[in-house]
């Protein structure tokens, strides 16, 4: 294995980082509570993207558990979880917060997810007309048992993770959530940070 790469995402902001199939991605809550949005992309071929509605209809679960991988719009194998080592919950149910959302709330110009992402895109080279819903680490979501849904503060400890395993060689989007108004992150927006292991060549 070679040396990590570190990549460290500051509050209300988003980076990306290019990944090679076979490639370890481990994304940290450093100080805790914090949600992680995260979007991958491919970088080769036609241009293809995580789908969160895809993963939960072939999986046919909510979230996929460890061994299971998050699939792409066309239904391929883009990401393995291989370890939770988070008390969760994660959500793929919820789409990432947007200008709308915080105008409705009272906020013009407010950071958001929907923004940092395409903006980390952009920097990339590549125009998204639309935002695919993310997958959102750490974030505390689970559906009420009569299918009401609502945002709790995240438990997610200090320290807390997850790690993936690159299934395609990809571009993988991150942001720490940009939630202040709300207890979403805790009640303050923290970094999330990005830890690359490569295989040999």
């Amino acid at each position: 294995m070679q040396a990590p790469r570190h990549l460290v995402v500051p509050p209300q902001s988003g980076r990306s980082i290019r990944v090679s199939r076979g490639d370890l991605i481990r994304v940290i809550d450093p100080k805790g509570q914090q949600v992680a949005d995260l979007w991958a992309f491919t970088t080769e071929g036609k241009l293809d993207w995580l789908s969160t509605s895809h993963t939960r209809d072939i999986n046919e679960t909510l979230f996929p558990s460890a061994g299971q991988h998050f699939y792409s719009a066309n239904g391929v194998p883009m990401l393995t979880l291989i370890e939770d080592g988070s008390p969760g919950p994660h959500d793929m149910l919820f789409p990432a917060c947007n200008p709308a959302l915080y105008e409705r709330a009272g906020f013009t110009d407010h950071p958001n997810c929907q923004d940092n992402m395409l903006n980390a895109l952009a920097r990339e080279g590549i125009d998204l007309p639309f935002c695919p819903d993310p997958v959102d680490f750490f974030q505390n979501s689970l559906p009420e048992p009569d299918g009401h849904l609502d945002v709790y503060a995240s438990i997610n400890p200090p320290g807390g993770y997850v790690t993936l395993r690159a299934e395609l060689d990809l571009l993988i989007v991150v942001t720490a959530c940009s939630v202040d108004d709300h207890p979403t992150n805790g009640g303050i927006c923290t970094e999330i940070e990005i830890e690359v292991t490569s295989r040999l060549p």
